[in-house]
């Protein structure tokens, strides 16, 4: 069993949902993202997205764009995200790490070669958003050779069908992307959200996660209702550009932020059950 079906089954016996936040590797710079992932476990983090730093991120909105150009002007590369997450572990050998990115780092360096890369590192997952699930059949032979689970995602859009598809392909879980559009976006329709997870979960028995318009402790508590995870990034890398000159600010700001919405995740939880979480 993955790190990442062992973390949301100890989740489900709690009754708590999974807080999932998304950092870039190398914003702001390459020698703190192991910290902040930390900071981020230290917050309430379930587990972590981590982003592979690309020049042409084209699911993301001009935040986290923004990030991506912060982490290659220091040339944070995906062998040095691997490097990061190696590190990570060190301290660390619970908290699931997805990594997310674009296919093009990947072929650059070679599926297998990534793929054997990112199992040494002791990554978990891998949600690369350009590629298709028609096109991924070699690429998920070697990541399930790997050990590695394959997160795909499913837009409003996505037809039935294809949700099908989806659902076959995957593995660890599912990521819903909550509105049309990027990153980032500060529209999100509940109720639409609710049908579509629902949908979700007459093909498939994995958890669901939501992301792309989380942005504070009432839209996580909202998504957290109806999902199995809510993912959030665009509202944590603001904290990290509002505070780029100033690196313990940053880290204090963005786990306030990430402690607001795990309170608010676990507000209905009976306190013996945190407690023996928390200890």
């Amino acid at each position: 069993m993955s790190r990442i079906q062992e973390r949301f089954n100890a989740l489900a016996g709690q009754g708590r949902k999974a807080l999932v936040p998304y950092i870039t590797a190398g914003d702001p710079h390459p020698e703190q993202t192991v910290a902040l992932m930390h900071t981020l476990v230290e917050a309430g983090a379930d587990m972590i997205e981590l982003g592979v730093p690309f020049s042409d991120p084209m699911a993301d909105g001009p935040v986290i764009q923004a990030a991506c150009e912060r982490a290659l002007a220091h040339n944070t590369s995906l062998r040095d995200t691997l490097g990061m997450v190696r590190s990570f572990r060190q301290r660390d050998e619970d908290t699931p790490v997805i990594l997310m990115g674009y296919q093009n780092p990947v072929e650059t360096l070679g599926t297998r070669e990534f793929a054997r890369l990112a199992r040494q590192s002791e990554a978990d997952g891998v949600l690369t958003v350009d590629l298709p699930v028609e096109q991924a059949g070699q690429a998920l032979e070697t990541y399930r050779e790997y050990g590695l689970d394959t997160v795909f995602l499913i837009a409003p859009t996505t037809s039935e069908e294809r949700i099908k598809k989806i659902c076959e392909a995957s593995s660890g879980l599912i990521y819903y992307v909550s509105l049309k559009g990027v990153t980032g976006a500060a529209h999100m329709d509940i109720s639409e959200v609710k049908n579509k997870v629902r949908e979700i979960k007459q093909h498939s028995s994995l958890p669901v996660g939501v992301g792309f318009g989380v942005q504070d402790a009432d839209s996580a508590r909202d998504i957290a209702s109806i999902a199995d995870a809510v993912i959030v990034g665009s509202a944590l890398i603001r904290q990290i550009e509002a505070h780029l000159s100033d690196h313990d600010t940053m880290k204090k700001k963005v786990a306030a932020l990430l402690r607001d919405m795990r309170e608010a995740l676990d507000r209905d939880i009976p306190e013996a059950v945190l407690s023996a979480t928390n200890s």
